[in-house]
């Protein structure tokens, strides 16, 4: 049920606080094993913090530290996904990757990074050198010295992929209530009581997949947190479609102690990007672009794919990764308060999505919410937007395309808008569809879609507070002169 409210007699057995990725992913789990859940996201809509910006690789898991609990979601996640992504109607374009060594240091570090994939069980690892990597992307610059290629990472839809889950989920009878921040909660010892705005939700357990605000959550929830938050932000810059032809691969670098590095890949819908940074801020809202950073940003793809230069850039972003005090996910139950956390995921959360709910179904079983797995369990698949296989706009009765640089059709935002999880935003219509995704950025069918939206939204679009904020730039000229948002 959709959007639901709980009556005050109605006690579920799990309120998830938190509609990312891994919130979608644990209403996903729990619901399939047989317990009434309910997710509860402040937003108008999922998908809406951290989740919304990523890079959208399904990792091998090669480069986590062996024997982590990062590495074991990791593991377990990317297995769930290569069983069920096909049922779900998900794509998974099989791109492989490169570890690209550019200097004599970087090169001294590869064996070890190795080693440390075969610690994870990625045992495919092959080493190249600077010709084979050439024969293998003829477009890279010659400045490369070595590397290895990781056969099984992979490309996934970033978006479609959280919302089916929580779809399933929808399918199966869990609720959903966007736009229900939660402002406090006690626990009388069995079952917790939580505020919300939109009312009082009753509970076994809670469990807190709050992201940027985990902490936050867990301070006002049980009075004290294990972590805090220090987001950080990740900057990234989108090519236009020819520019994807530039590379099979996804273009990896050596990895930090701090940060996975600048990413050169496809992505699902087309386009090729380039990101993200690694920088530490203290607002957990603004993922803000400059100018500044989106030039050495470009310069750094150029250094990479030299041919860049002559390809457009048109649209950047941020998204906002929730780091802690430790690389490790912060993940810890509370059996005496029914209360467990999820926090610190950051950017292989996309992948260990499926693995952490069932480490966090693990934990609830130890709580005493006794439950019976689904029989025969709803599969609903969701609509392609992937550049995978064939699109609505090749299908006839579709109502006509509405935006143009990306082919989303009418059929296709309509059934967005009235399904189960019906978009309540134009953020989230966009990563429903791809509308405003293109080159244009919306220029031209944004007054289509405020038609076809009025009375949809939580803010109008044509209150001017829902409509795209970031105007991109749509060639090399304006890009160099892209304002900071």
């Amino acid at each position: 049920m959709p959007d639901g409210g709980c009556a005050m007699s109605e006690t579920l057995d799990a309120a998830i606080i938190g509609g990312g990725v891994i919130g979608c992913a644990i209403a996903r789990r729990l619901t399939l094993e047989g317990r009434r859940v309910a997710l509860l996201e402040k937003a108008p809509d999922i998908l809406d913090g951290a989740s919304k910006g990523n890079s959208a690789i399904l990792h091998t898991g090669f480069d986590a530290p062996p024997g982590s609990l990062e590495a074991e979601c990791i593991a377990r996640g990317y297995a769930e996904f290569r069983a069920i992504h096909a049922r779900l109607g998900l794509p998974l374009i099989e791109a492989g990757a490169l570890v690209l060594a550019w200097s004599e240091q970087e090169e001294g570090r590869l064996d070890t990074l190795m080693d440390k994939a075969r610690a994870n069980g990625i045992d495919n690892v092959e080493p190249l050198s600077a010709a084979q990597i050439r024969a293998l992307e003829p477009n890279l610059a010659e400045s490369v010295r070595a590397g290895f290629r990781v056969p099984d990472e992979h490309l996934v839809d970033p978006w479609s992929t959280p919302y089916a889950y929580l779809l399933q989920a929808v399918e199966n009878g869990a609720v959903v209530m966007r736009d229900c921040a939660v402002t406090g909660g006690s626990f009388d010892g069995r079952h917790w009581e939580l505020a919300t705005a939109r009312g009082r939700v009753r509970a076994r357990v809670v469990i807190n997949a709050a992201g940027l605000y985990g902490d936050r959550v867990d301070a006002l929830l049980i009075g004290e947190s294990d972590f805090s938050i220090r987001p950080r932000k990740g900057q990234f810059i989108v090519f236009d479609k020819p520019a994807a032809g530039l590379a099979k691969h996804i273009l990896l670098p050596v990895p930090t102690q701090t940060t996975k590095g600048i990413v050169v890949c496809r992505t699902a819908f087309g386009n090729l990007l380039v990101g993200p940074t690694a920088e530490e801020q203290d607002d957990r809202r603004a993922a803000t672009v400059d100018t500044a950073t989106l030039q050495r940003l470009k310069e750094a793809g150029e250094r990479i794919l030299p041919a860049l230069a002559t390809q457009d850039v048109i649209a950047v972003y941020a998204g906002l990764r929730p780091a802690t005090e430790q690389a490790d996910y912060r993940i810890r139950a509370r059996n005496a308060l029914n209360y467990v956390t999820v926090g610190g995921i950051r950017s292989t959360g996309l992948t260990s999505a499926l693995g952490t709910a069932h480490h966090v179904h693990e934990l609830c079983a130890q709580m005493d919410v006794a439950a019976e797995p689904l029989a025969d369990p709803v599969w609903p698949r969701v609509g392609n937007i992937s550049e995978h296989a064939a699109r609505d706009w090749s299908e006839p009765g579709n109502g006509g395309i509405v935006c143009h640089c990306e082919l989303v059709t009418r059929r296709e935002i309509e059934v967005a808008l009235e399904g189960p999880l019906g978009a309540k935003s134009l953020a989230g219509l966009k990563r429903r569809t791809r509308v405003t995704m293109g080159r244009c950025q919306g220029f031209y069918c944004t007054a289509q879609l405020a038609a076809m939206t009025a009375g949809r939204f939580v803010v109008p679009m044509a209150a001017g507070e829902d409509q795209p904020t970031d105007r991109r730039p749509t060639s090399r000229k304006q890009a160099d002169k892209t304002d900071a948002r």
